[in-house]
């Protein structure tokens, strides 16, 4: 009798493992859903949970397609110790990341390898006035220093430095192309980031700093427009704000809160 508890259990255990390392790519999609609230899904996903690929997608909206967010699609690598609580991953797409971004640590603290991805400038139109009037367009690359993360009951603070280049930026309200070249930088405390704006080139020059939290930005800052260009911008620069004159300059008030 104890034979055949022992092989039953044996059994039990042999095909629970089974299950478990040929877990459909469908488990990362829920996964994916689950930590980021809905905002992100994978669409075909192929493989398994341990090792598979997909390609990022906004939240379905209504019955219109799943189309990427980003190019190219992300091949993964799941380590089965995460079931003991142990975190290691690696993330790979040649068309959109720098590198193979690795993820390690545990449940509760991680870290993030270095790296950089490319974003489109068009998905900024989603954040809403006056954005989605301007309707950027551009070269966008967030790239990043060892990230370390810790869950602190249902939130996760977050420490480290990304930076966001916006490369030859235009506006289909503008006749000027390129506006400029612009790097954001956010320097991330916990669950909220310092952000500051400079110009490294260009006919539109834009700074200000502000902090983004929850989802949200508090931002204070001004336009300004290189002599010899005021008139032909002058339709898209009365979108961003109210003009001001500061110290004998006549300048736009960038807030945003």
């Amino acid at each position: 009798m104890r034979r055949l508890i022992v092989w039953s259990l044996a059994g039990i255990v042999g095909a629970a493992l089974t299950v478990m390392v040929f877990l459909p790519a469908n488990w990362m999609v829920a996964l994916v859903e689950l930590q980021t609230g809905g905002r992100l899904t994978l669409g075909d996903a192929q493989g398994t949970l341990w090792r598979g690929s997909a390609f990022i997608g906004g939240a379905p909206d209504g019955n219109d397609p799943l189309t990427p967010l980003l190019p190219g699609r992300f091949s993964w690598r799941l380590s089965p110790l995460l079931l003991l609580g142990h975190v290691d991953a690696e993330l790979e797409n040649a068309a959109a990341l720098s590198q193979p971004v690795s993820v390690t640590g545990s449940w509760h603290q991680w870290q993030l390898s270095p790296a950089a991805v490319l974003l489109p400038a068009e998905r900024l139109a989603a954040l809403g006035a006056p954005l989605n009037s301007i309707q950027p367009s551009g070269q966008m690359r967030l790239s990043w220093e060892t990230m370390q993360f810790v869950r602190q009951g249902g939130a996760v603070d977050a420490s480290g430095t990304m930076n966001l280049e916006l490369k030859d930026m235009a506006s289909r309200l503008s006749p000027v192309k390129p506006l400029g070249t612009y790097n954001i930088s956010l320097d991330w405390r916990g669950q909220q980031a310092s952000v500051m704006l400079k110009t490294a080139k260009g006919p539109m020059l834009l700074s200000g700093s502000g902090v983004f939290a929850n989802g949200h930005l508090q931002f204070s800052g001004e336009a300004e427009v290189e002599a010899g260009h005021e008139e032909r911008l002058a339709n898209l620069v009365n979108l961003l704000g109210q003009r001001r004159m500061e110290g004998g300059r006549n300048i736009i008030a960038l807030e945003f809160k």
